[in-house]
């Protein structure tokens, strides 16, 4: 058995002025299909970069491994799929053909540009070529962002049927269920390994936390009684020490007894010196107690401004069908949408969801057939899938979007997002802060019908399960385009698979 072995890992990026991890320590054995989890921006994909030796760090990795990483790297897209593939080595193409057969791929992949793939095809390719051989042990970082829902059922069931280990990033816990045994989950820069599954992890998860508020509820309550302790030694001895400059000179105490002024002070200096051993000893227990409290990962409950309607129907659609420069998206679909209902759409890439989508809110540039009834004096609020007109500082977007910006900063940082990003403009932020900014656009608009595109994509399980309770606790009127299985199934009242 090989394994992986971490000893004293301490890293961190100069700009962040924090380490991600400190004095990490970990074995991982090679066998294991693990999948590694934590909040964006805690070094998942960092944790890869440095297996593979990408990048210094103080401390060891020990392993004799090839380290293979997922998404490679293509460096001229336009050639023909097999070629921009091989690069430097020629590779033998009835692996690659075997693979993508397993991956239920068209293998004339091979033979379009690149470039002309869609995203799932590309992910299937890449994985493809990523599972040649058994001598690399793979390092699979997001490979379920461009895949739709039948897309992810076949690459975890790929996955499931191979024997090697290897490390997967992935904020789908669906798809983390069927293809991992361990979980390792970076928190607060510590390493934290649980052996199971996504679901096995979030129970161990929860009962660890439970534990540990419950110990730090003890731990303050013990240095709030040591703090009163000290602030008492503190007092008694100040007190003694004025004692001995404000009585008089040779002044009678309760025994009759004529003292001495320098009686006093020896008293008094005694009394102090023995005083202030306790209060270090006390200040010496409080640190250590405060050290032993765990920093626990928690996420702020989210709010939004949804508005019910005095309407009981919202949306009804009759014998719908869509085409586009004379190519058919879907024919014939009907269905209602009643108030507070979340309508699920799904379906495969490409197959008109976000046309439909568009078509519903007047916005569809194709040909329409059917009809679309829509509610009177609807306030709609829309989370898309491609953002990239917001530009401009956060105040300046809040304004040109007429959002209270008090309330919409509040929203980015229940999300997550670091408060000296605040100060960046929204085109200069990563993927996942762009999807925060359209998220906490949405949820600071008041509206009666709320309509999400592929919310979850770059968001960490810990948004999802944020988003997930909002959902369910407020029971907006909703239609929403979603590739995660599960969070469909909790969250939806209808579903029209297109």
């Amino acid at each position: 058995m090989t394994n992986i072995k971490i000893e004293r890992l301490t890293f961190g990026y100069d700009q962040l002025g924090t380490l991600l991890f400190n004095d990490a320590k970990l074995t991982i054995s090679a066998d294991w299909k693990l999948g590694l989890v934590g909040r964006n921006g805690r070094g998942k994909t960092t944790l890869l970069n440095l297996l593979s030796g990408k990048i210094p760090y103080q401390g060891q990795i020990i392993h004799q491994l090839e380290m293979n990483y997922f998404p490679k790297q293509i460096n001229d897209p336009n050639q023909l799929t097999y070629y921009a593939l091989s690069e430097n080595e020629e590779l033998e193409i009835w692996k690659i053909e075997r693979e993508l057969t397993l991956l239920q791929c068209d293998l004339n992949v091979l033979w379009r540009p690149y470039s002309t793939l869609s995203g799932g095809e590309q992910t299937k390719v890449l994985l493809a070529l990523l599972f040649l051989d058994d001598y690399s042990f793979p390092l699979i970082d997001e490979p379920t962002n461009h895949l739709d829902m039948k897309g992810r059922q076949q690459v975890a069931a790929y996955l499931q049927k191979k024997k090697q280990g290897y490390i997967l990033v992935s904020h789908d816990r669906t798809f983390l269920n069927q293809t991992v045994d361990h979980i390792l989950a970076i928190e607060k820069s510590q390493l934290i390994l649980y052996q199971g599954n996504f679901t096995t992890y979030e129970e161990q998860k929860a009962q660890r936390d439970a534990y540990e508020q419950a110990q730090n509820s003890k731990l303050k309550k013990e240095i709030i009684r040591l703090q009163k302790t000290a602030k008492e030694k503190a007092e008694w001895s100040f007190s003694r020490e004025k004692d001995k400059t404000n009585k008089p000179k040779g002044f009678i105490d309760t025994e009759y007894r004529r003292v001495s002024p320098g009686a006093i002070g020896a008293d008094a200096a005694r009394m102090m010196k023995r005083s202030k051993a306790i209060v270090q000893r006390v200040e010496g227990q409080i640190t250590e107690k405060e050290k032993l409290l765990k920093n626990i990962e928690t996420a702020d409950a989210l709010k939004m401004s949804y508005e019910p309607t005095y309407h009981r129907r919202i949306l009804y659609v009759e014998e719908l069908s869509l085409s586009y420069s004379g190519r058919n998206l879907f024919k014939g679909k009907s269905f209602e949408l009643l108030l507070n209902e979340c309508l699920a759409i799904t379906g495969k890439n490409g197959s008109g969801k976000t046309s439909l989508i568009d078509a519903l809110l007047g916005e569809f540039s194709g040909e329409i057939e059917g009809t679309i009834h829509r509610a009177d004096g609807l306030k709609i609020s829309r989370v898309r899938q491609n953002y990239e007109g917001n530009q401009g500082t956060l105040e300046d977007f809040a304004e040109k979007e007429g959002l209270d910006y008090s309330q919409f900063l509040n929203n980015l940082r229940k999300l997550g997002m670091e408060r000296h990003v605040f100060a960046n403009c929204i085109q200069n932020m990563s993927m996942g802060q762009w999807k925060k900014v359209e998220l906490a656009k949405s949820l600071s608009q008041p509206a009666h019908l709320y309509i999400w595109d592929e919310p979850l994509n770059y968001l960490d399980v810990f948004n999802q399960k944020q988003i997930l309770e909002l959902l369910q606790q407020v029971k907006p009127t909703m239609i929403l385009i979603e590739h995660d299985a599960y969070f469909v199934k909790e969250v939806s009242d209808k579903i029209i698979s297109l």
